[in-house]
Order: C-alpha cells, then structure tokens, then sequence
C-alpha cells in the first residue's frame, strides 16, 4: 500500500517542551498542551475499557516508559531537555496531537541561560544536545506509527514569545508589526522551572537585562507536597494529587476532601516574591521599555498576583501557548528554507 502524499508531507510544529507542560501550536491554529508526566517501566494497568486508555507506553533507546496518567518522575533536573523522558513526553504529546506517522519539522527552546553564555555567546554544544536528543527514535508500544522529528532548531524560550508579537497574523495575512518592532519590550515568562527574562531592543537582545532564575510552578507543587506531608503525616504523595491540589485547593485522602487553599496560597506568595525581586533586578521601573509582556503557564497561574507590577505591562494572549506560537512563526517564516532541508 503506497503511503498518503499528505502523510509524506512534513509538517511544521511549534514545540515548547517544558518542565511541567508540553505545548504544541500547528499551523491550522491548534494549540495542544500535555502535561509533562512520565516515568521509566511499564504500566501496571489493564484497560478496561480501551477507549478510556489514560497511560501509554514508549520505548528510546531500550528503555520502556510510561506516560499519562501517572506518579510522575521529576522533571526538574539538570539534563531533562536531553533525556529520554523527554523524549518520550514528546512523542506523546505529537501522538495526542494527531501527528503519528508523520514527518515533524519543529522548533523548540531552551531557557535563557541554557541557550547565552553570560557574554552573549550561545552554547552551541547544550544547543545541539537538544537538537540531536529530539530527533532520536521513539516507538509507541501500541499500534500507532511513530511521529519522526526530521528537523529541528532551537531558540531563547523567553524570545520565542517575542517573535509570537512582533509576527502578527491577521485574516490569513502575516505581517511584521513595525511599531512593536521599532521599541524596546521585555518578554517575562513564568514557567515550570525557571522565569525567563529577555529584552528586545532594536532587534538586539540585551543580555544585561536577560537571564533565568530558577523559579517556577513547579516549586509551588513542592511546597505544596512538603505541606500536605507534614499535615497528614504522610511518607510521600503522588504527583497526581499534588497537582490537583494546586489546581483547586483541595486533597482527597481516604475518601474525604481536605481544604488546603491556605497552603497553596502561601506557597505561591513566597513564588511571587521571588519572582518579583528578580523582575525588579532585571527591569528595574522598565521606564525605557515600551511594553513588558508577561508570558508561560505561570503567567496564567498567578495572573492575580502580578497584575500591577508594571503600568504599561500586558498578558499575552492564552499567554501558556506564547512561546510555542513564536516557535512556530519562527519556522514558518525566519528560518530560512535552506535551513529546513
């Protein structure tokens, strides 16, 4: 049977692998984010019911996975963007998204300083580590086909989101915004792991005013995890409930729903905090910058607490999904064709 000439066709992806969600933004305006949740081994678990399959497994290089519904392994580890879990996070979210058998062109990131030495300079090893981890074979445990990452590049996450504003798509016409291009803007993007800052000016990365700090969402969970131990006097949690917890300030232990708003709440002021002096550090007042664009899915969680930081700041658009959309922009229309061979 001759292959579909469409299933033969690459597609472009936007690909924001992050700590704690994977996010994905196709070209026909789909934005798809997976939580990134997995761990070495397989399963345990029979479906019942196969159409409410909620675990999947993978394989890379000899080693099973299990991805989904599961006590996660952490993420937030020095070599994750390298990793096969990783990998195999990838490869589901690709799956979730309709993508198997197909050939992925795609574009991802890196935070700030994994991406610039501190003079500017990129790291053009860690930068290839990335590009040759993605492209690695993984192979769904199931009868799907696998989605194969033919080409990939990688960008600062934080200036993705800057490509995201300055490309403006409107009734199907694409323009460069020259008045947003003409200014300077920071891009402040709250995610799993770390806060990513950039500043844009006369299309110029300003590294005296860009970096990371290691502080994101996911330091919320732990606290929020430390908390609930120490509470109920419990060895450990699963991630799942921990989640959940976050999410809506409530734990269900041996059948009955715990109030733990409190704890979350604490635990994300003292994020806020932080992030809020590292801002000031980076941007000061920002009296020379024309916008401060707040983007990443702590944006989105912590929307009440940031509102008034700056007067000329703004929330991005599902500002979860910034970076993968400036990803994606960046493929389709700044790299250049020969780059994407």
């Amino acid at each position: 049977m001759m292959p579909d000439a469409n299933t033969m066709t690459p597609i472009q992806v936007g690909l924001d692998d992050g700590y704690a969600f994977t996010k994905v933004a196709l070209p026909d305006g789909r934005l798809i984010a997976i939580p990134s949740r997995a761990r070495v081994g397989k399963s345990s678990v029979t479906w019942i019911d196969d159409g409410q399959q909620r675990i999947f497994e993978y394989e890379t290089e000899g080693t099973l996975y299990s991805v989904g519904a599961v006590d996660a392994a952490p993420t937030h580890f020095e070599g994750y963007p390298n990793s096969g879990l990783n990998r195999v996070i990838v490869q589901h979210a690709l799956q979730e998204t309709g993508l198997a058998g197909r050939t992925i062109h795609a574009i991802s990131g890196l935070p700030v300083s994994a991406f610039y030495n501190k003079n500017g300079e990129q790291r053009r090893e860690t930068i290839e580590k990335k590009c040759h981890s993605l492209k690695q074979g993984v192979q769904p445990k199931m009868e799907r086909l696998p989605a194969e990452i033919a080409f990939v590049d990688v960008i600062p996450e934080a200036l993705a989101a800057w490509y995201d504003y300055v490309i403006v798509t409107k009734e199907d016409e694409v323009m460069l915004d020259e008045q947003r291009l003409s200014v300077p803007v920071a891009i402040v993007d709250i995610g799993g792991r770390t806060t990513d800052f950039v500043v844009v000016k006369d299309q110029g990365v300003i590294h005296t005013s860009s970096g990371s700090l290691q502080g994101g969402m996911l330091d919320v969970k732990q606290h929020v995890a430390n908390g609930i131990q120490a509470r109920f006097d419990l060895e450990n949690v699963g991630e799942q409930l921990v989640t959940y917890a976050v999410e809506c300030g409530v734990v269900r232990l041996q059948g009955k729903d715990h109030n733990v708003a409190e704890l979350v709440g604490t635990a994300k002021r003292e994020l806020v905090e932080r992030l809020y002096a590292e801002t000031r550090r980076q941007l000061g007042l920002g009296v020379e910058l024309d916008r401060v664009l707040f983007v990443g899915g702590g944006t989105f969680a912590l929307v009440e607490h940031i509102a008034d930081w700056f007067p000329h700041q703004v929330i991005a658009e599902h500002p979860a999904f910034a970076n993968a959309r400036g990803m994606l922009k960046y493929l389709q229309y700044v790299c250049e064709e020969s780059d994407v061979a």
